[in-house]
């Protein structure tokens, strides 16, 4: 099998369908026509509010990838593509639900792989954090990984679960993607820039540390564009690719842009707070490999991605006015 040159017309699931990447992915795949079915761990439209409007135009497949039994759903749909963005996905939460992280990032990616194919593509949605700690910058794919969480070590462990099926014969085409930081509408509190925004728009004093400290945030609408381009790639890929802009940012500039943006009357504290003992001081990738081998390149800048976000969440807090700010 080889995988179509186009979404039009194809089967595809994808896991996770209403977190925050995974639901802008099914409104590419849906407004590019193909069938998509999501996996969720409940079938009710409450629990999955980013795809309220979309509900009825999906496949909604209720299983938990801890179970292999309930993935066997996924099998007798018989996608063509399969994009895994499903993940117990919180860093710092990690190391207190280290039982869960493992097995939702490590055994549920196992049950998935084991469970789903055949299909003409498997996508993995790994993370910048893998990279860890490392000597130099940009992060390139060829470093060796130095997870410093959990939650990055259960996703390079998804990695190499992808790497030995990749390396079965008879295994189905996969591609490892490491996206960098994602920002955008949809995005849950818990995340750096959805959280500044908010406290900026409700007027909440924002304290953060002294921002010196670099990373890069691409816009999801680029992330999306990267995975479909990952999908409709021929054949496999050995070795993960960077999805990233490759605009190394320090947060205390983030901080303040996203104060001009939002016009906050918010005070902002920028030192106020520590930095953490395991802080990563630089962290931005080299996109060539994604490139070269998947014709990828973003199109939204940090700044217009930023006033796309902050527009969101200005209407967001007019539609959901938060009573006690």
């Amino acid at each position: 099998m080889s995988a179509s040159a186009s979404l039009k017309g194809q089967k595809v699931v994808v896991t996770g369908g209403s977190g925050f990447i995974p639901s802008h992915l099914v409104r590419r795949c849906l407004d590019e026509g193909a069938t998509v079915a999501v996996t969720v761990r409940y079938d009710n439209v409450v629990k999955n509010e980013r795809l309220r409007e979309l509900w009825r135009d999906l496949v909604v497949i209720e299983a938990d990838l801890r179970n292999r039994g309930a993935l066997e759903q996924v099998k007798s749909w018989k996608p063509n593509l399969v994009f895994h963005l499903a993940a117990y996905n919180h860093v710092g939460q990690s190391f207190t639900q280290v039982e869960e992280c493992f097995d939702v990032n490590a055994k549920g990616t196992a049950n998935l792989l084991d469970t789903c194919g055949p299909v003409d593509k498997f996508i993995y949605m790994s993370t910048s954090e893998v990279y860890g700690h490392q000597s130099a910058v940009p992060f390139v794919e060829t470093m060796t990984p130095d997870p410093i969480s959990p939650y990055a070590i259960t996703k390079y462990a998804g990695e190499m679960y992808c790497r030995l099926k990749q390396r079965v014969s008879g295994s189905f085409p996969i591609v490892v993607v490491r996206p960098f930081n994602v920002f955008g509408p949809y995005q849950s509190s818990k995340a750096v820039i959805p959280e500044l925004i908010l406290n900026c728009l409700r007027g909440i004093p924002v304290r953060t540390t002294k921002g010196e400290q670099t990373r890069e945030f691409n816009y999801v609408s680029d992330i999306v564009d990267g995975l479909v381009k990952a999908a409709l790639h021929q054949g496999s890929i050995e070795g993960p690719v960077n999805i990233a802009a490759g605009e190394e940012v320090r947060i205390c500039d983030l901080v303040r842009m996203i104060a001009e943006l939002t016009a906050t009357k918010s005070s902002i504290e920028i030192g106020a707070l520590p930095y953490r003992p395991t802080e990563i001081w630089r962290m931005y990738a080299d996109a060539t490999r994604a490139r070269t081998v998947l014709g990828w390149a973003p199109k939204v800048s940090v700044r217009e991605g930023l006033e796309r976000t902050v527009t969101w969440f200005r209407d967001y807090l007019v539609r959901n006015p938060d009573p006690t700010h």
